[in-house]
């Protein structure tokens, strides 16, 4: 067999198939209101409706993450893009079938299908692991930072593009463009993509010892320790782990929870309309992933702790201005930082998990990306529960969840940072 590939075409691949596996869950927050007006739904089950996909894409990446221990990635990463493109292409018959006068009584179908359609997220920690085992340790940060930062444009640049073609396609329209986007990306990396060569030289037939030493000699730095249950056994048995999922919940699960209920926010809160409302929610969702690219070079240079420590800061600063804003000036202000917070804080974040999990890199990213994502899912329905609870002002006050839990965080990073120092001090006494 011959082996192929280099940690550029690595993380191209990676790259990609993660920016296009965002291709369903942009669709569900701009188009929100269509099922809402069809399904009479209320706002916290439009909660759901939007969040769902961020389900999937979030649970899966556990088991998923932790799969690349022993084939790559690659295998994983084209099976959960695939049942994305039967969750987008599903849905997208069902509104071709039964929209409007049909849709009634569908809210389930609707739903079973939004949570297939956001599998292609959960290539997030599959990407994770495959990108890692490219690059040494060093340049963690800019490579982690580089597939997330530029995967996560994805829903910003949706939210942008969305409700003008919306405008002019119309709404069922849009779902079968998206549709032949996510069949055309999954295609795409199927070509593109390409495992690390310690998994190439081990599916040549090499043994785990040999594999690990022709690969060595490549320069490959990061290898697996076991198999997927060891991964997750592993990466759970190291209590810091959990700390990275808490942030994680916060920064990532939040960036997708925000992407999602922005545009709804902007309509409802500040009278937006649709087109409007989707350049600012790609305002946020840009920036948020654009910064990680340097975000994760700031990481390398300053180190994840204390990157994180200064990001939560932001964060909360600026949930809190968002909660309490009545002027659109002010509330934009709030949101570019916000973004500039959240993005850098999630860069940092994974520059952590190399570093302190190495030897189940993909268990750890399973573990921080699952769970930490599973905040895109339980966030907008709490969101929404607020709204319904407070009308108007509703929209606004959610933000102050993010308050809440910045300080949670805030007290997470600042043991994270003793720790350091401590393990720091013993190193250099003994």
């Amino acid at each position: 067999m011959k082996i192929k590939g280099n940690s550029s075409r690595g993380l191209t691949g990676t790259t990609l198939g993660f920016f296009f596996g965002f291709a369903a869950v942009a669709l569900y927050g701009p188009t929100a209101d269509n099922f809402k007006n069809a399904m009479d739904l209320t706002p916290a089950l439009v909660g759901l409706l939007i969040a769902i996909p961020s389900l999937s894409g979030s649970l899966l990446r556990i088991p998923f993450g932790a799969w690349v221990e022993t084939t790559g990635g690659k295998k994983p990463f084209l099976i959960l893009m695939l049942l994305s493109v039967i969750g987008l292409g599903g849905v997208t018959l069902l509104l071709f079938t039964s929209f409007p006068d049909g849709m009634k009584g569908l809210y389930g179908l609707v739903l079973l299908f939004g949570f297939l359609s956001g599998c292609g997220i959960a290539t997030f920690s599959v990407g994770i692991g495959q990108t890692s085992y490219w690059f040494p340790r060093s340049k963690q940060g800019f490579a982690l930072g580089t597939f997330g930062g530029l995967g996560n444009l994805a829903p910003g640049l949706f939210s942008l593009i969305l409700p003008v073609f919306l405008t002019y396609y119309g709404f069922i329209s849009a779902y079968f463009a998206w549709f032949i986007f996510l069949l055309l990306g999954t295609i795409l990396y199927s070509l593109i993509g390409v495992n690390a060569y310690y998994f190439q030289y081990k599916k040549s037939g090499s043994s785990s010892e040999e594999a690990a030493k022709l690969a060595k000699e490549k320069g490959q730095e990061i290898f697996p320790a076991g198999s997927v249950k060891d991964s997750l056994i592993n990466s759970a048995n190291v209590r810091n782990t959990w700390a990275l999922v808490a942030l994680y919940f916060t920064t990532f699960g939040g960036f997708i929870a925000l992407t999602a209920w922005f545009p709804t926010y902007w309509k409802e809160y500040q009278s937006f309309v649709p087109v409007k409302a989707g350049l600012f929610t790609a305002i946020f969702s840009v920036l948020a992933s654009a910064i990680r690219v340097p975000g994760g070079t700031i990481a390398d240079r300053f180190g994840g702790e204390s990157v994180a420590l200064i990001s939560m800061l932001v964060i909360m600063l600026s949930a809190g201005m968002l909660s309490f804003a009545d002027g659109i000036a002010v509330s934009i202000a709030a949101v570019i930082l916000l973004a500039a917070g959240m993005g850098i804080a999630n860069a940092a974040v994974f520059k952590m998990v190399p570093a302190y999990v190495p030897k189940a890199v993909g268990g750890a990213a399973g573990w921080v990306g699952g769970l930490g994502a599973f905040g895109g899912f339980a966030l907008p329905p709490v969101m929404g529960a607020i709204a319904g609870a407070y009308g108007k002002t509703g929209y606004a006050r959610g933000f102050l969840v993010f308050v809440a839990l910045s300080v949670i965080n805030l007290l997470i990073i600042f043991i994270l940072l003793q720790n350091r120092n401590k393990n720091h001090l013993q190193k250099k006494t003994t």
